[in-house]
């Protein structure tokens, strides 16, 4: 499990193929902040950009690790196949505290970036979300976008998704890899798990009765 809240920012140095069909995933290569895998073993999970992957080899240096990214994953995410800045988050620990909202680390979907701009000292993002999490995002309600913990300041359904507007605070930009985002990046999205739980419940209460 996840918080949101962005421990460090690193960068994928490197992509290898795992193998030469489109049904092979890649190993990936990323470079840590100094000092920020000194507790980190081989097979403890980090999410890089929103997604839970697992440390397979950290380097003698302990400045770099590596994962291997499934075909799967790769086709449900965004951000994992190109060099580049990645969110980093560390497995939450029972005595942490929950600092943004509970994350699992499964990207339910994929985000289009439609407005990344300066609103006074802050930045406004909007996403447009797939159709198939319209009913689960909410005024005030929370959101991960690339891994962060976020609050959706509003929903606009539209024919072909729902677009979230999101306020980014300085903080945020100077200490994510959210500031590189443009108008038409692709973001991974992970919507609350809470509001899950409620639809199936209510869903089958529905079956239920029926």
């Amino acid at each position: 499990m996840f918080t949101g809240i962005i421990t460090g920012v690193g960068r994928i140095a490197a992509v290898h193929d795992l193998g030469a069909s489109s049904q092979h995933g890649k190993r990936i290569t990323v470079e840590a902040p100094a000092g920020y895998l000194d507790d980190v073993g081989l097979g403890d999970s980090i999410a890089l950009n929103g997604a839970c992957m697992t440390v397979t080899t950290l380097d003698a240096s302990r400045k770099a690790f590596t994962v291997d990214v499934s075909a799967e994953s790769l086709d449900k995410t965004s951000g994992l196949a190109d060099p580049g800045p990645v969110n980093l988050e560390k497995a939450l620990r029972a005595h942490d505290r929950l600092g943004g909202h509970i994350v699992s680390g499964h990207v339910d979907g994929l985000g289009t970036v439609t407005k990344f701009a300066p609103v006074g000292e802050s930045h406004e993002l909007r996403i447009l979300a797939p159709a198939s999490l319209a009913k689960y995002l909410a005024y005030k309600g929370s959101v991960t976008v690339n891994g962060v913990s976020l609050t959706v300041n509003s929903v606009r359904d539209a024919g072909d998704g729902c677009e979230l507007s999101i306020n980014l605070i300085p903080h945020t930009i100077e200490n994510t890899a959210l500031r590189v985002l443009r108008e038409g990046s692709r973001v991974n999205l992970e919507i609350d798990l809470i509001a899950r739980y409620v639809e199936r419940m209510l869903g089958a209460g529905a079956k239920e009765i029926a």
